[in-house]
């Protein structure tokens, strides 16, 4: 595991996942007279972990997190471990599933993101894997969009994309990417080892991975915007993989 520096953790959701996860935890501070439930749970959830907390007023949650919406608690952790790419395949053979990964090729906007990784963690994805450049890494605004489905899926940050996809493909992983050209998602065979390559948000895959890409899904569209957001792309294509792999 690779580690970052420390960070906070915001929001109701991402702190109770947090508390629940095997992170170190510091501190949690909470907002003085807050009647809400799920504080007192947080609060009570703590205490058991015997993880000292303090309860401040709501402008000093304001500065520790420069105004974001912090929902009233935000405690402060150990950073959240990346994984190695052995985890990823790890985290398959113990649900004793044909691994499915995302590769996330630049993804720059931490909410997309973070709604990536919520998704992936609903629908069962067993890793996603990022680069260690030109790219968003896991931050507390992430962690706050995913509302704590980052302490759940590994996420592998890797020196070069290529070299990944080249090692997926000799462990014998078939590789698919998105595009307008590409074959109707409908008809796409899910079975065995896959990755699904999400492009950047405004450049899409770019060249030298498409290269490497085994086959190209397109999403189908009648509208008059040919072009889907890529946390609303990736997650209907999890989905796919989910209702196929998982039907009734």
């Amino acid at each position: 595991m690779t580690k970052q520096e420390s960070e906070i953790v915001f929001g109701r959701h991402p702190v109770l996942e947090a508390l629940k996860s095997g992170r170190q935890i510091n501190k949690v501070f909470i907002q003085d007279g807050s009647g809400a439930q799920a504080l007192k749970d947080i609060h009570h959830l703590a205490k058991d972990k015997k993880i000292q907390v303090s309860f401040v007023p709501k402008n000093k949650l304001d500065q520790l997190v420069s105004g974001q919406n912090h929902q009233g608690v935000v405690l402060t952790a150990s950073p959240v471990a990346y994984a190695r790419l052995d985890d990823l395949y790890q985290v398959a053979r113990d649900k004793e599933e044909a691994p499915f990964f995302l590769i996330l090729d630049g993804i720059e906007d931490p909410h997309n993101l973070g709604s990536i990784l919520r998704t992936a963690d609903a629908s069962g994805v067993h890793g996603v894997i990022i680069p260690n450049r030109r790219a968003v890494g896991l931050t507390a605004t992430v962690s706050k969009a995913s509302t704590g489905a980052i302490e759940h899926v590994p996420v592998a940050r890797v020196s070069n994309i290529n070299q990944t996809i080249k090692k997926l493909k000799d462990d014998g992983f078939w590789i698919y990417g998105t595009d307008i050209e590409g074959e109707d998602y409908r008809q796409w065979n899910v079975s065995g080892p896959i990755a699904l390559v999400v492009g950047n948000e405004g450049q899409g895959i770019s060249h030298l991975v498409k290269e490497n890409v085994d086959q190209m899904l397109t999403i189908p569209m009648t509208g008059h915007v040919q072009s889907l957001n890529a946390s609303v792309a990736s997650a209907i294509l999890m989905y796919e993989v989910y209702r196929k792999r998982k039907p009734q």
